[in-house]
């Protein structure tokens, strides 16, 4: 958009995509629209407007993620690559027939920004590929196997909410897809208090140690300080006690008398 105003191209953002804004689209005598991260269903009416239809770029290998949160879902579910798909529009949520898609692979550390950069790069090239190869119909579209499709909801600031009955590798995930928002964050019961703490940085150890621990439990390993999971323990290296700045956990447990040995929730 700041680009599009700098260069003098006209800018039109409506707030609803009503029979009004399908006017004002139809007046630009479009011949091909490109739509990335807008957010609104497009009407049929503004769809059937352009002669090369709208094309969508989307940061998942399609039928899979469909919807507002993709590289949040796949980081979740652990995937070990996702990609960008170009694809023809139609009336439904990303269900349309496929242009183009390429993958990569997700690294063990990446999270939700270090993803959305490189998707983001990945679908601008695919994107300059694929609409000659369209315009001079030299592209088959195919129709996507809608048997396979998941759909995916929008993200929340509950879902940062950590259940440590879970697997280490899974709140791990939860991490990586909630980086840097919401993050994650479980609840520790100071005396008659219950403290929401912020996870900032964490790591896993897929192991169990030696010594038993209750999910939840806090308690010393080696030189750091970790929570038992249902299988495998959480390292917790910077923590956020709600309103307070964000401190190094070895700092934080200075002033947090019996927080070492507690439950978190």
């Amino acid at each position: 958009k700041i680009l599009a105003q700098k260069h003098k191209i006209p800018v039109f953002q409506p707030e609803r995509f009503d029979d009004q804004a399908v006017k004002e689209l139809e007046k630009l005598k479009p011949d091909l629209a490109v739509v990335a991260a807008y957010g609104k269903i497009l009407p049929k009416a503004a769809l059937e407007l352009p002669a090369f239809g709208c094309i969508n770029v989307h940061v998942s290998l399609l039928p899979k993620y469909r919807g507002p949160s993709p590289i949040q879902n796949a980081l979740l579910q652990g995937e070990k690559e996702t990609g960008v798909t170009v694809m023809l529009m139609d009336e439904g949520i990303d269900s349309g027939d496929i242009l183009a898609q390429k993958a990569i692979p997700i690294k063990p550390h990446d999270n939700t920004k270090i993803l959305s950069d490189e998707l983001a790069v990945l679908g601008a090239e695919l994107l300059l590929e694929t609409i000659p190869l369209w315009v001079k119909r030299k592209i088959q579209p195919k129709p996507q196997d809608h048997s396979r499709a998941t759909l995916c909801q929008l993200i929340e600031r509950e879902d940062g909410h950590i259940y440590w009955s879970e697997t280490a590798e899974a709140i791990y995930n939860r991490y990586r897809a909630l980086s840097p928002w919401p993050g994650i964050f479980s609840y520790w019961k100071n005396n008659d208090n219950l403290v929401r703490l912020k996870l900032l940085s964490i790591y896993l150890q897929k192991i169990n140690p030696i010594e038993k621990h209750a999910e939840g439990e806090v308690f010393e390993i080696g030189d750091g300080i970790g929570v038992q999971t249902s299988r495998g323990v959480i390292i917790i290296k910077e923590i956020q006690k709600e309103g307070k700045r964000p401190m190094s956990v070895k700092d934080f447990i200075i002033g947090a008398q019996g927080f070492i040995g507690s439950i978190l929730q």
